[in-house]
């Protein structure tokens, strides 16, 4: 289905690793952000062959909630379409886009409008959402997000890939009219967690899985789990699996892995064994979040760019 879509064969090629980078590209820890060079970070990234930036959909600043974080900041979609617009060939990826907070026409109307301006550098995560300031705050009721992720979900891709469909729904109905614009491939879906679902579900209905940072052997199992499924939908094309990770870079290239808040530690030749067993699991996509590092992002990345890259390069579109 995707043969031809650049960003997603530069990214995912079945039995291989790629790597990308989670905005902000900085190591704020649990601060707020600065967002400081993050343009420039980019560039960088793009430049040394990181096949994608993923962001975050964060409405407010929670500080109960577990992740005190407020993502980027700046709105996912708008931010993101900035930083494609400062760029080349690195793709955005959305993780996630919270279905539920968001009209499906509209995010079918902003996700198209993104994939016109930019082609094939859009990978679309989706997710039911967790945070429930953010449902509060907007009046949607967060029990049933699971039911309303279904039905986002339908009328958003009705919209986006039928001509003048008829869609009946309880966000609204559509009867002899279209979205423009309308994609002319469809856009790479992700499902990001379970949202909400049985893995039988996200396997008829994903074109890949994003699951959350595990060590290895546990990780090993929710890949298993996704191929099993897949196959079971009666699935045989070959559909991702990705995953972020916390990263601190050691500045010793032969420091062990230790485990910190959703990653590790690491030295850069451990990281490059660690990735290989990751890849070796089936891990087809891994993107860096350096929250959590002790050093600068644009050091932790030219480091990253030069040694360890080279052994995860991007595919040819």
């Amino acid at each position: 289905m995707f043969e031809h879509h650049k960003s997603h064969q530069r990214m995912y090629q079945e039995g291989e690793l790629t790597l990308g980078l989670h905005v902000p590209l900085e190591n704020f820890k649990s601060r707020t952000p600065k967002l400081e060079k993050q343009v420039e970070l980019a560039k960088k990234a793009d430049q040394y062959g990181f096949t994608a930036l993923w962001l975050r959909d964060v409405l407010l600043k929670d500080p109960y909630f577990m992740d005190p974080a407020v993502g980027q900041i700046y709105d996912m979609l708008i931010y993101g379409t900035h930083l494609l617009g400062q760029t080349r060939d690195i793709a955005l990826g959305t993780s996630a886009l919270v279905l539920p907070l968001r009209h499906p026409l509209r995010s079918a109307k902003e996700v198209a409008t993104i994939e016109a301006l930019f082609p094939e550098r859009l990978i679309l995560g989706i997710s039911s959402g967790d945070r429930q300031a953010d449902f509060h705050g907007l009046g949607i009721d967060h029990p049933s997000r699971g039911e309303q992720f279904k039905e986002s979900l339908r009328v958003m891709e009705s919209a986006l890939y039928e001509n003048y469909p008829h869609i009946e729904s309880p966000y609204g109905d559509v009867e002899g009219a279209t979205l423009v614009p309308r994609p002319k491939t469809r856009i790479p879906t992700m499902i990001t967690g379970f949202a909400q679902q049985d893995m039988d579900w996200i396997a008829r209905n994903g074109d890949g899985w994003m699951y959350y940072p595990q060590a290895p052997q546990a990780q090993a199992n929710a890949v298993a789990h996704w191929r099993s499924a897949s196959v079971e939908a009666g699935t045989k094309r070959f559909r991702p699996f990705s995953m972020p990770m916390h990263l601190d870079l050691s500045k010793d290239p032969d420091e062990l892995p230790t485990p910190i808040r959703l990653g590790f530690r690491v030295g850069r030749n451990r990281l490059i064994e660690l990735l290989k067993v990751y890849r070796s699991i089936g891990v087809n996509h891994l993107f860096f979040a350096l929250f959590d590092s002790e050093r600068p992002a644009e050091e932790v990345i030219d480091e990253l760019g030069t040694y360890v890259l080279p052994h995860f390069p991007p595919h040819h579109a």
